[in-house]
């Protein structure tokens, strides 16, 4: 069993992971964290997943606003003289004079089948891509983003209603099971990195808030797609009458109109290429989210109209 473990994450997505190396007895250290951050109106400092899970289970955590030209981090690290250091949506870049910190050094918990979805957002932009697969890979840290070598690659299905949070939720038990087995066969030499196949490297950038506006041109798989690949966080929305309209959860209609026709009372919205959606569940600008039976009460947005168009 190693002596010293490093872990590094900050979204919830991370904490199943550290959970299950605390809970199964792996010597976690110190856990390094993205620093809180305030809520919009600055009313609220919010501490990350990781940091509160850390707090309750009584490991010392770090939260530097940056690696980069951090000595002190550095000499850190390096007195800690550890073992293996596992990054799990951390959020930061780790400079490359800290890779050799570890005698193990870093490996990270990334979620695509590497090499596709390298990048920020791989969750997100599989859902939105129409994959029918994704999963987990484990791999080394190395200097360039997301192109280390794999040891090992863990896949799920992906359904058409499947969203982002469900999604990133099967991820993250998947990976919580499965990094235990991979920390024991790199700490007993056993394990095997494979360089990836760089040239069918495929990149998921950042998600932009932007991007959640719908362009009701689209055929109506590409539609659920970024709804889907968007819930809970930004969001896939059309405006009416000057306010916004998050779509939560829809699925493929079969009524044919104008695009951005409004074509029944239960808000099914015409598409490109003759095809539609119906709204399952909707949040209005400033609102709870609802149902659609129980927005439809209140509603102005009726059969006949067009909502906006991106």
């Amino acid at each position: 069993m190693p002596k010293k473990i490093i872990f590094m994450g900050t979204p919830l997505f991370a904490v199943p992971i550290l959970k299950s190396l605390y809970q199964n007895g792996y010597p976690v250290s110190v856990v390094y964290t993205q620093p809180p951050q305030r809520s919009n109106r600055g009313q609220k400092i919010n501490k990350s997943p990781v940091q509160g899970i850390s707090e309750t289970l009584n490991i010392d955590f770090r939260s530097p606003e940056s690696l980069k030209n951090n000595d002190q981090e550095y000499e850190f690290i390096k007195n800690l003289n550890a073992d293996l250091a596992i990054v799990v949506a951390y959020g930061q870049i780790i400079p490359k004079h800290f890779l050799n910190l570890t005698k193990k050094g870093f490996i990270n918990i990334h979620g695509s089948i590497l090499p596709k979805w390298r990048g920020a957002a791989p969750i997100q932009r599989s859902i939105m891509n129409l994959d029918t697969e994704t999963g987990i890979s484990i791999m080394k840290i190395s200097e360039e983003l997301d192109s280390g070598p794999v040891s090992n690659i863990y896949k799920i299905k992906l359904n058409q209603n499947d969203n982002l949070e469900e999604v990133s939720e099967k991820l993250s038990l998947l990976a919580a099971e499965k990094i235990l087995d991979n920390v024991d066969n790199i700490f007993e030499n056993k394990a095997e990195f494979k360089e990836q196949d760089h040239l069918n490297a495929t990149y998921a950038k950042k998600i932009l808030k932007i991007e959640g506006q719908i362009n009701w041109k689209d055929d109506a798989s590409k539609i659920i797609g970024k709804i889907n690949g968007l819930f809970p966080t930004p969001g896939a929305y059309f405006n009416f009458n000057g306010e916004r309209y998050k779509i939560l959860r829809a699925e493929i209609g079969n009524g044919v109109g104008k695009i951005g026709e409004v074509l029944s009372d239960n808000l099914e919205i015409a598409c490109g290429n003759n095809q539609s959606i119906k709204i399952l569940e909707i949040q209005r600008q400033g609102k709870k989210p609802q149902k659609i039976g129980e927005f439809l009460l209140g509603s102005r947005i009726r059969k006949g109209l067009t909502v906006s168009n991106a």
